[in-house]
């Protein structure tokens, strides 16, 4: 013992010389001074006496004395955890973390709570010790104002993308948060407000409570919230306090059917703590959904358990067992690299006068930011799974169990990823295939509060007695669509009836009054705008949707089609002398007539050889083609046609005729029968062009789009209020202080026009498309369920019924360019024209083929030898002529056999004279000089 002590005093002695030999180079406050690494030691924070305390303590001790057990980490060095208790205190814990920085600790792990980690980590990082929660879930904890924080467990970022991707499962747009009041839950809950968003879906009220509030707030809490809408709740609260929420809530019967709880990680944390499950905690939480850490099964798992000899913790008991290995083995990896403990006095800290805080025993860890470094590029497989770290410093692969609670346990629905989302494909598996290859969005039958499986609809009427508050403009004119009444309901018309129809096609009750509000110069702009500022629940009415409507409310499925409609003064057309011409177009008559002339001349030339009535002097000719070609319209013509390619030609031409002709007098009949109406205005496009007035209805949304999307001037545009003002104006004109058209929406100048004996009529097309809806506060479910029954009265047929039954039709709203539209033009028959076109080509290329083949059969191949001295030019003419002359010569035929054409040589085509005599009823061509084509006078057909 006395060796011992003496050995003691040379070692601090050694320590002070090389202090004070180096001293003289270096400030005394930043002197490091290094310990045996034959122990490390290595601080834990968190709070003992809870839930995830008490399954994290046997966890972190255990792997303790695996680490100190396993001589292939930390061989020579034993790993020292020193616990500190933070009793659930923000103060308390920040105390216990700067005892635990006194003990020369260089890495910490934990703490359990979000709300101790924001404070502690101020602390590591002025000391440079790294801290390991296994805990901390909070999203903000992660950001540059922390880089010595290391999350070991998920981060509550992902998993409210993953209840934003559960709610957008099953189609809810409205949820209620419950929440406790401390960092933790408010940054969570604000990051699911981000995440919902990204689905638009809205938190509709975020119900808060302080940590320990006794059961009396909460109950009063719970009964506010069930007043409300929205039937969707998240809650998000500590493990130690959370089990009293539902306790509560069933018995104030809110764990029914139309329910729907949503609890985070900390209620599968309770539940996976308990040996066996509790009848009556269970009994409380039927038909919740939570979301519980996803660890992997393994070997390592099912060794882990089975030293405990129980499957009773829970995942934050796997995420600090390997905590403590983490920081086991970034030590070895920081030893191995040349890393040492030593410690430096921070020059920062100073004692004050009188102080007994002892500041300077809290020291700084020279090799910090190495062992930070090593740590985040740690990589192992873990009882909790794969332990590797992003950029970020949080685990990689996120991932959840989507569970539902039933019976006396939790049964697992699916999985949720950052990776693929939804879906009942492990995370495991999701990973090793292609992102487009997993199949996203599916999930097990839920089992709901009250044991219903439909999904249920998520909101109801609040229970408060306060009717749906609904406004209606106060109309004086057009009274078919909104009008007020005497009736129960205080209103009624066409749009009070379809709403009322729809409303009763919802499969529950939907307490409503309504509210009139205005006259016919009411805005509708700032009708919509109410509406959107919650001033009333929704709107209905002749409410046209509109771009800028649709920024601040929804609205439902058109209930009536509509646009912007041009209406003016029309006068009736007087009849003109030319009226025989309309009902063909300009092209249309050349097209035909060139076709008539040219149809003519193909059946001339196919005609001219053979048939006597085709041929005679030029001028003979010419009158017989055009005549024919004309008389073709009335099937008058007297000449008959002999040649098979003609009559072919003739006869496609026939038909063609008869289309003509039909067409020409059904469109003449329908232009000298129906009343034609003229207007000095045509359409939105000449009264943009013009510089007349121009009338719209007080209040429409048509001023804005006249001047803005039109560029009509504004003081072009005069503003009317009644269907008499219409009429006055009108009738006036733009030169009598009137207005040349009046521009408005189409159901109301169908209402306008319907009593005015079609003195006015509309002009031009529709320039717009919309409709009427009824408008609702932004993602409010009512606008869905009532668009879907406006479908349903449209299949059936009950919209006609209830728009027959206000408003009538007119034929008011015809075109006025009724010629133009019974005109008939060259589209509607360029097909018969093609079909005749290619037919006399066809017959002309076989008609010249043949006679081609003839005339090269009568031709004498030999020539004699003068010939072959003459020029080429005069050849070639020469035989142009001869084939022309070939082509005029008539073709004698007798009942039977061939014809035979008689040349100028007095030659047959064959050049023999026996076969004159064999030709026994075969047709001879006589040439003038008498001879016959072989060249014999004598040579006569018997």
């Amino acid at each position: 013992m006395l060796v011992f002590w003496v050995w003691r005093i040379v070692i601090k002695a050694r320590v002070v010389v090389f202090a004070l030999f180096f001293g003289v180079w270096m400030p005394l406050g930043v002197i490091g001074v290094s310990r045996n690494t034959s122990v490390v030691n290595v601080g834990v924070l968190f709070t003992h006496d809870s839930v995830i305390g008490r399954s994290a303590q046997p966890a972190i001790l255990a792997a303790m004395d695996d680490v100190n057990a396993d001589n292939s980490v930390l061989p020579g060095t034993k790993l020292n955890l020193i616990l500190h208790d933070t009793n659930c205190s923000g103060f308390l814990g920040t105390v216990e973390a700067l005892r635990l920085m006194e003990d020369e600790v260089v890495a910490a792990i934990g703490p359990q709570s979000s709300n101790i980690a924001h404070f502690i980590s101020h602390i590591i990082n002025e000391l440079h010790i790294p801290l390991l929660s296994f805990g901390a879930t909070d999203p903000t904890l992660t950001t540059p104002h922390y880089p010595y924080f290391v999350r070991t467990t998920q981060n509550d970022y992902f998993q409210m993308n993953a209840i934003a991707d559960l709610i957008d499962h099953f189609g809810w747009r409205e949820v209620i948060a419950i929440f406790v009041d401390d960092d933790n839950a408010r940054n969570g809950i604000s990051a699911l407000n981000d995440a919902l968003a990204k689905k638009r879906v809205r938190i509709s009220y975020k119900a808060t409570f302080s940590p320990g509030s006794p059961t009396s707030v909460i109950n009063d809490l719970l009964v506010s919230v069930n007043l409300m809408e929205s039937r969707v709740y998240i809650v998000h609260v500590n493990p130690d306090t959370g089990l009293s929420i539902f306790t509560i809530a069933k018995k104030l019967e809110m764990m029914n059917s139309d329910y729907v709880w949503i609890a985070t990680d900390w209620l599968p944390s309770i539940l996976d703590s308990f040996e066996t499950n509790n009848h009556d905690v269970m009994n409380h939480l039927q038909g919740v959904v939570a979301l519980r850490h996803h660890t992997p099964d393994s070997n390592l798992k099912n060794n882990f358990a089975s030293k405990w000899n129980t499957t009773s913790f829970n995942s934050y008991a796997l995420y600090a067992y390997d905590s403590v290995w983490l920081a086991a083995r970034a030590l070895h990896t920081y030893f191995q690299e040349g890393g040492n403990v030593s410690f430096s006095n921070d020059p920062k800290l100073h004692e004050n006068n009188g102080s007994k805080l002892q500041l300077t025993s809290l020291r700084v860890f020279n090799g910090g930011e190495q062992l930070l470094e090593t740590i985040k590029r740690t990589k192992f497989k873990g009882v909790s799974g794969l332990v590797q770290f992003g950029d970020d410093r949080n685990l990689i692969h996120p991932a959840y169990d989507i569970m539902n609670i039933g019976g006396t346990g939790m049964r697992r629905i699916g999985y949720w990823t950052n990776y693929s989302g939804l879906s009942t494909m492990t995370p495991e598996s999701s990973y090793s295939k292609p992102l487009n290859a997993t199949p996203n969005g599916h999930l097990y039958t839920v089992i709901w509060p009250g044991e219903a499986t439909a999904v249920p609809r998520g909101w109801v009427f609040p229970h408060n007695g306060k009717p749906l508050q609904i406004v209606v403009p106060n109309r004086v004119n057009y009274k078919a669509f909104v009008i007020k009444d005497k009736s129960p309901l205080g209103v009624k018309g066409y749009c009070i009836d379809v709403f009322e129809a729809a409303i009763n096609l919802l499969p529950y009750p939907v307490p409503h009054a309504y509210i009139l509000k205005g006259d016919d110069s009411l805005d509708y702009n700032n009708l919509v705008y109410d509406v959107s500022q919650n001033r009333y629940d929704a709107a209905v009415g002749d409410i046209m949707i509109v771009t800028n409507r649709t920024k601040y409310v929804d609205f439902t499925q058109p209930f009536m089609e509509s646009g912007l409609v041009v209406v003016t003064v029309v006068k009736e057309k007087k009849s003109s002398p030319w009226a025989f011409l309309s009902p063909f177009t300009v092209q249309m008559w050349a097209v035909t007539a060139i076709l008539f002339v040219f149809v003519g001349a193909v059946v001339w030339i196919l005609e001219h050889r053979s048939n006597e009535e085709f041929r005679g002097s030029p001028r003979q000719q010419i009158i017989t083609v055009f005549w024919f070609s004309f008389s073709t319209m009335f099937f008058s013509h007297k000449e008959n046609t002999v040649s098979t390619l003609g009559r072919s030609v003739l006869i496609i031409w026939l038909f063609v005729v008869l289309i003509i002709n039909s067409s020409y007098t059904a469109g003449l009949t329908s232009i000298l029968t129906v009343q034609q109406l003229t207007s000095k205005v045509e359409g939105i496009d000449s009264l943009i062009s013009s510089t007349d007035a121009v009338g719209i209805q007080e209040g429409s949304f048509s001023l804005n789009y006249l001047i803005h999307e039109l560029n009509i001037a504004a003081s072009r545009i005069v503003q009317l209020k009644s269907q008499e003002e219409y009429m006055d104006a009108l009738r006036r004109g733009p030169a009598n202080g009137g207005v040349a058209a009046i521009v408005d929406e189409l159901p109301y100048v169908e209402l306008f026009l319907s009593g005015t004996n079609c003195v006015f009529r509309t002009v031009g097309q529709e320039f717009t498309k919309s409709g009427w809806g009824f408008a609702f506060l932004r993602d409010s479910p009512l606008a869905v369920d009532l668009s879907t029954a406006i479908l349903q009265l449209s299949e059936k047929g009950d919209l006609q019924k209830i728009h027959d039954k206000w408003l009538s039709r007119t034929d008011c709203s015809k075109n006025l360019n009724q010629v133009d539209a019974i005109q008939l033009s060259l589209t509607n028959f360029w097909g018969l024209f093609l079909i005749c076109s290619i037919a006399c080509i066809v017959a002309l290329l076989i008609f010249f083929g043949r006679v081609a083949f003839q005339y090269r059969r009568a031709t004498p191949e030999a020539q004699p030898e003068v010939e072959e001295t003459q020029p080429d030019r005069t050849g070639c003419f020469s035989r142009t002529t001869s084939f022309i002359q070939f082509l005029d010569k008539k073709e004698v035929k007798k009942a039977k056999g061939k014809s035979i054409d008689i040349n100028p040589a007095g030659q047959s085509s064959e050049g023999h004279p026996d076969e004159l005599k064999k030709a026994k009823g075969k047709s001879i061509d006589i040439n003038p000089v008498g001879q016959s084509s072989e060249g014999h006078p004598d040579s006569q057909p018997r």
